[in-house]
Parts: C-alpha cells; sequence; structure tokens
C-alpha cells in the first residue's frame, strides 16, 4: 500500500537516468493505462460487425439496440470506475490505484474475450470500464503532479497520444484481421489483445515513484522531497516548488475538513465547470464517429471491410492531430485551443449532415463524408481532447483533487454512454439529420467555454488553487471567464 513504507523505487528509484528520461519513463508507464483505455473503446467498432452475426455463425446476434448496450456497458462502467477511483487515489494514492486497474484491464480483455452470451459480454465489458474510467481519471492527475509547472501541459497531453494510439492500434489490428483471418470469431482475438497494456501497466508500477503532492499531502515531506530531486532539474525549482506543497498541505489541514471543503460554493461551482467540460468533450459526437465509422460508412454503399479499414484513417488523423495538439498546448491558451476547435467541429458536423442527406449514394459520397470525418477529429484531436484532460487534472484543489477529478470524468463518461447508447437508434429515428443535432449542440458548447471557463495556462497547481477560489468564490454573476 502506498501508505505504508514505501519499496526504494518510490524515490525514483537508482538508475542513473537524466531527470527528462525519468518523467519520460513515469508517463511511459502511466499511460499503458490510455493506450489500454483508447485499444479498447477503438476496437468494439471492428468487433461489431461480426458481433452482430448469428450465434451460428460465431456472433452474438446484435440488434441495433443491445449494440449499443454492449458499446455503452463499457462507458457505464468507466463513470462508475472514475467515481470510485478517485476516492480510492486520495485514499491510497495514484500508484497503489493505477496498478489495482491493471489487475481489472486483464480480467475485463479476457472475460470479454471468452464471453459466449450477450449477458457475460456486457457484465465483462461493465468491468473493463471500470478499469478504463479509473485510469481515465488517476493518469492524468498521477502524470500532473508528478511533471511539475513547465513540463505540465505536454506530459499530461501524452495521455491523449496514448488515447489515440491505442485506437489507432485497435483499427489496423481490426482491418487486418478482416483482411486476412476470413473467421467470423475473429472479433474475440480483437478483443483478448487489450489484455498487452494491462500487464505492462500492473509491471510498470513497481518501477515508478508515488506522487510528491499526495505525499506532502500526507505528511510524507522527506520522502516527497526524495522523489522531486529525481524529478526536478534544479535546486531552485524543487525549493520553490516544495513550499507552495507545504503551504498547500499546511491550509488544507487548517480549513475544513474534505467533507466540509465538498459543500463550499465555489467548489461546487468548480465541479459543475467541470461537468460541463465533459458535456462539451463528449457532445461533439466524437463517439459516434469513433465507434461507428464503419456504420456510417456503409450507410453510404461502402462494403465492410473496406468500411473498417476506412477507420485506419480515423486513428492515423487523431494521431497527427494529437501531436500538433502537444505542440499547440504549450504555446496556446486552453480558452482559445477549445473555441478554435469547437468552430471548426460545427462546421464539419453541418458539412456532414448535407453530404449524407443531399447525395445519392456513390463513391463520391462516401469519400466527402469520410473527409468531413476525418478534418473533424483533426480538430477534435488536437483542440478539444487534449485540452479537456488537461483541465482535468489542474482544475481541482490537492485536498479534495482525486474526488473531484473522479466525479467530473464520471460525468464526462455518463456523457460518453449517452451518445454510444443513443446514437444507433438516434440514426435510425431521424436519419443523417443527427448531424445537425450534434451542430446545434456544440454550438452551445461553444458559448459555454466562451463564458464559463477560466484559463489556467502559465499557473502551477498551487497558484490554479488559488485563482479558481477567488474566481468561483465570487458571485455567479461575475463566474463570466478571465484570463
Amino acid at each position: 500500500m502506498q501508505n505504508s513504507s514505501p519499496p526504494p523505487s518510490d524515490d525514483g528509484g537508482s538508475l542513473n537516468l537524466t531527470v527528462q528520461q525519468r518523467l519520460f519513463f513515469v508517463v511511459l508507464v502511466a499511460t499503458m493505462g490510455a493506450l489500454a483505455f483508447g485499444y479498447d473503446t477503438g476496437i468494439i467498432s471492428g468487433a461489431l460487425p461480426y458481433m452482430t452475426l448469428p450465434t451460428s455463425q460465431g456472433g452474438l446476434d446484435l440488434t441495433p439496440f443491445t449494440e449499443g448496450l454492449v458499446t455503452s456497458a463499457l462507458t457505464f462502467g468507466s463513470a462508475f470506475g472514475a467515481f470510485v477511483s478517485g476516492f480510492v487515489s486520495d485514499r491510497f494514492g495514484r500508484r497503489i490505484t493505477l496498478r489495482s486497474l491493471a489487475v481489472l484491464f486483464v480480467a475485463g480483455a479476457l472475460g470479454t474475450t471468452i464471453a459466449p452470451n450477450l449477458e457475460i459480454m456486457v457484465v465483462m465489458r461493465f468491468i473493463l470500464g471500470f478499469a478504463v474510467g479509473g485510469g481515465s481519471s488517476t493518469v492524468p492527475v498521477f502524470i500532473a503532479e508528478i511533471a511539475g509547472p513547465k513540463h505540465r501541459a505536454p506530459l499530461v497531453s501524452r495521455n491523449e497520444l496514448m488515447i489515440v494510439s491505442g485506437q489507432l492500434l485497435a483499427y489496423i489490428v481490426s482491418a487486418a484481421m478482416s483482411l486476412l483471418l476470413h473467421d467470423p470469431s475473429m472479433w474475440r482475438y480483437m478483443l483478448s489483445l487489450a489484455m498487452i497494456p494491462g500487464v505492462l501497466l500492473f509491471i510498470g508500477t513497481f518501477f515508478v515513484p508515488a506522487s510528491p503532492h499526495w505525499m506532502v499531502a500526507e505528511g510524507r515531506i522527506n520522502e516527497a522531497l526524495r522523489i522531486l530531486r529525481k524529478l526536478r532539474e534544479n535546486p531552485r525549482e524543487i525549493k520553490k516548488e516544495m513550499a507552495e506543497m507545504r503551504q498547500n498541505a499546511r491550509e488544507a489541514r487548517q480549513g475544513p475538513p474534505a467533507r466540509e471543503l465538498l459543500k463550499e460554493k465555489w467548489i461546487v461551482r468548480l465541479l459543475l465547470l467541470g461537468c460541463g467540460m465533459g458535456i462539451v468533450a463528449q457532445f461533439t459526437g466524437v463517439n459516434a464517429f469513433m465507434y461507428y465509422t464503419p456504420i456510417i460508412l456503409k450507410s453510404t454503399g461502402l462494403g465492410t471491410s473496406a468500411s473498417i479499414a476506412a477507420t485506419i484513417g480515423n486513428g492515423v488523423v487523431s494521431v497527427i492531430a494529437t501531436f500538433a495538439g502537444i505542440k499547440a498546448i504549450s504555446h496556446f491558451g486552453r480558452r482559445p485551443m477549445l473555441i478554435t476547435g469547437l468552430s471548426v467541429v460545427i462546421a464539419m458536423q453541418l458539412a456532414l449532415g448535407a453530404v449524407l442527406v443531399l447525395m445519392p449514394h456513390s463513391l463520391v459520397q462516401s469519400l466527402l463524408a469520410l473527409t468531413c470525418i476525418l478534418v473533424f477529429l483533426f480538430f477534435m484531436q488536437m483542440c478539444i481532447s487534449p485540452v479537456y484532460w488537461l483541465l482535468m487534472s489542474e482544475l481541482y484543489p490537492m485536498k479534495v483533487r482525486g474526488v473531484l477529478t473522479g466525479s467530473a470524468v464520471a460525468f464526462q463518461w455518463i456523457c460518453n454512454a449517452i451518445v454510444a447508447l443513443a446514437f444507433p437508434p438516434l440514426l435510425s429515428l431521424v436519419g443523417n439529420n443527427a448531424f445537425f443535432i450534434f451542430a446545434a449542440i456544440n454550438v452551445a458548447s461553444l458559448v459555454f467555454v466562451a463564458v464559463m471557463l477560466p484559463e489556467t495556462r502559465g499557473k502551477s497547481l498551487e497558484e490554479i488553487e488559488s485563482h479558481m477560489r477567488e474566481h468561483f468564490g465570487e458571485s455567479t454573476t461575475e463566474t463570466a471567464a478571465s484570463a
């Protein structure tokens, strides 16, 4: 347990590595959870066409409703996992939480691989989702607390890079198996590979340090100092950060207990902001594309294998866009990036709806639809997704960071599940007019970001906490965004 006497690796290990190498290794280990997250959410798009086959042909005989049920079981599990993991990570530390989640990643992946029927598949997808959601709330916080102010934005953004890399890997695997194996049970092989990042995450947690912020909050000052000496580049940096953390911990001890702090008006407003950002991120409709691109493209007349192969474009564009986002997030504020991304997302939703509604089925329609999807994904993954996860890692005060991040990310997963569950029935009910509905929602999201979101760029976690306390401690009429 992380609150008992730590193993020798708690101080960052004895390997003769540079600060940059140590940070890179910690982030690499932590983001194995993000890789599993990406693979598990991406692989379902390739598996679904085969899971809809009759059981006599190796499938699970899924209907449009049960397709949505299997897909959304992971996201409902993720909401529960994000919420519970927030409490666990505050109590026992980020690292032990990630280690526990790694076990669930492996168990859930194995369970979905051998599931004999729909009921067991839904249960195992829920368990796998618990691990995905727990990782999604814990990994960004862990990286933010390890990285320090100077490296926080680019390193936390690598979490998003690993998510989209996992999705790209899932698309490549599903396309390769679809083209080469000719086995209707191949969806089981697709799902089984999700065990690998879970195993790597479990092993890796024995070789990374605990969070120094969490250590200071627990009163383990000397251990936190040893960790910082391994993860910071100069003594002045260490001294400043330790002073801020100790002051923050002292104020937290002198202030109300965590349970009472959660009732304070500025905390409630901050949590509502985080939940609002979950709506912004998920009601772009991004996961309607990530989960159902093959189904969208099949509606234009494209074949099953070609539709699955086309999703590789989704993954490639997402990875390229995330690299661009990592560069951009070091030079631009959170608000400008979100506003730019949402503006392009709205335009592409309208364009996609027009292409699918107004054009006849043809190869040209398929290519134009895919182009709209890829441009949408580029700006989504460059400007919106990385900023969302970065905000989740930095918005909340140390004393309740795990709980509030877990709660906000859990709400985001509920939004994700609603989109995943509702999209197939919505598509069958209103057809491709569904994309105009998403565009209208995104206009509201754009207004929300412009009016409500404060800027956090260039501030330490402790400075952000003070800024948020002042900003959201004001009257509700004064909560307009400020730089």
